[in-house]
This record gives C-alpha cells, sequence and structure tokens, in this order.
C-alpha cells in the first residue's frame, strides 16, 4: 500500500517554490521520490531556493519565469522535457494577495491579482497538459483558498481568483480526466508562515493579536496551519494514491469552513 504514495521517477513542477507553502510542498514531493523543478520571477530568489533545496537532500532545479508570460512557461516546459522528460505532476502555486477595499483597488490592482492566481494557472496547465496526454498520466494541483467559497472584507480580487481557480479545476478534470489525468485543488486554511508572523505576534499586554484570536476561535482544531499540515495532502493527490480522484478541492483548513462559530 505504501508504495502507492512513492513518486520515485516522477518530474514535478511546483510554481513560486521558492519560499513558504510552495517550497514545503515541493520538498515533500522531493522526499517522496519526485525530482522537483520550480520557478520565480526574480533570478536571485531562484538561486537563493536551490541552495536551500540541495542543503535538504532535494534533487531540484529552478528557473526564473513568470508564469503570466506564455512564451515564458512554453520555453521553461520545453527545456525541462528536453533535458529531463515530460512533466508528470504539476502543483499551480504561485500567487499573490493585495489587501484594498473593492472601492479603493484600481482595475490594474484587480487584473494583476486575477493574472497571477487565475491566468497563471490556465497558462501553465495549458504547456504541461501534452505531455501528461502523451504519456497517459498526470496529476495537476491547483492551490486554491477557502476564499474559494468565502467572501471577506479587502480581498475582492483575490477570492475573486480563487473561485475561478476552483471552478477551473473542475473543468480541466472534466476535459482531461479520459486522458487519465487528474486536477484537483487543495484550499489552504490560515497556515503559520513568515508572512503571516505579525498577525500571531503578542500584543504588548500579553494578549493575543486580535486577528490571531479570530483565527483561532473560527478553527475548531484550535490552532493555526503549519506548512507541514500541507505535506500529506499534496503527496497524496500527486500519487498514485488518488487515481480516482478527479475535480476535488481538499480543503486542509483545521475545519474552519465546517464551523458556524460558537454561540455568544
Amino acid at each position: 500500500m505504501i508504495n502507492k504514495f512513492s513518486l520515485e521517477g516522477k518530474i514535478a513542477l511546483v510554481t513560486g517554490g521558492t519560499y513558504g507553502i510552495g517550497m514545503s510542498m515541493a520538498m515533500a514531493l522531493g522526499k517522496a521520490g519526485a525530482k522537483i523543478i520550480f520557478n520565480a520571477r526574480r533570478a536571485d530568489a531562484v538561486e537563493k531556493a536551490e541552495a536551500e533545496y540541495r542543503a535538504a537532500g532535494i534533487d531540484a532545479y529552478g528557473y526564473a519565469c513568470d508564469v503570466t508570460k506564455e512564451d515564458q512557461v512554453k520555453a521553461m516546459v520545453a527545456d525541462v522535457a528536453a533535458k529531463l522528460g515530460d512533466i508528470d505532476i504539476l502543483v499551480n502555486n504561485a500567487g499573490i494577495i493585495k489587501r484594498i477595499p473593492a472601492l479603493d483597488m484600481s482595475v490594474e490592482e484587480f487584473s494583476e491579482v486575477i493574472d497571477i492566481d487565475l491566468i497563471g494557472p490556465f497558462i501553465v496547465s495549458k504547456a504541461v497538459a501534452p505531455g501528461m496526454i502523451k504519456k497517459g498520466a498526470g496529476k495537476i494541483i491547483n492551490i486554491c483558498s477557502m476564499m474559494s467559497e468565502l467572501g471577506r472584507e479587502t480581498v475582492s480580487a483575490y477570492a475573486a481568483a480563487k473561485g475561478g481557480l476552483k471552478m477551473l479545476t473542475k473543468n480541466m478534470a472534466c476535459e482531461w480526466g479520459e486522458h487519465n489525468i487528474q486536477v484537483n485543488g487543495i484550499g489552504p486554511g490560515y497556515i503559520a508562515t513568515p508572512q503571516t508572523a505579525p498577525l500571531r505576534e503578542k500584543q504588548a499586554d500579553g494578549s493575543r493579536h486580535p486577528f490571531d484570536s479570530f483565527i483561532i476561535a473560527k478553527t475548531p482544531a484550535g490552532r493555526w496551519g503549519n506548512p507541514e499540515d500541507l505535506e500529506g495532502p499534496v503527496v497524496f493527490l500527486a500519487s498514485e494514491a488518488s487515481n480516482f480522484v478527479n475535480g476535488h478541492i481538499l480543503y486542509v483548513d483545521g475545519g474552519i469552513l465546517a464551523y458556524i462559530g460558537k454561540q455568544p
């Protein structure tokens, strides 16, 4: 049974895999046996991440590539195919968020979020899918969000993009399922990373940050998630163990979406 979770001999592309949950998921795929390909827009970020992967004993190759530029993505995928072979696993992780009230957000700011968080996964998936079709197998994992289901103040563009990514996931599953390609999503909850650390800092009086208290109260697990909480789900969806799971969004949120909250 454990062999069903092995990724030995597989090639996995994790977009935006230079830090945070992207790197954590890529490390997990690497520890399961996959060769890791990752990208970032800045060459210095790629170089720094390559050193981190090597230090962890992970076989990883980085590319300076913008997921919103189709020509760059095609060139990256072609180079990987020529040097290593066709990509078996794609994790569409690259994304941004802009916390701006809708009335204050410019069209340009809204479009930038949509371009990276929704159009980017379409471009990369479209570039990778022909190789998967040729092989007769493939795994595409889109990193969605609780905002694929819920709204919240100041994240209109992000929620629109992640809601769209949920439906893009389902539609790609419908189109490519006959080729033995499974397209699923992971919807992380609130994860404790360096980027969210300011929201978890103790206040001067020793109390929790108000947002920290809000998240703890809304999460049945009673804690923030850790990047490690995503490792099992991503390996499962990338492996043969999930061969009949298609068009599904796996929410890794400690139960937030199931919970109406405590009675006041």
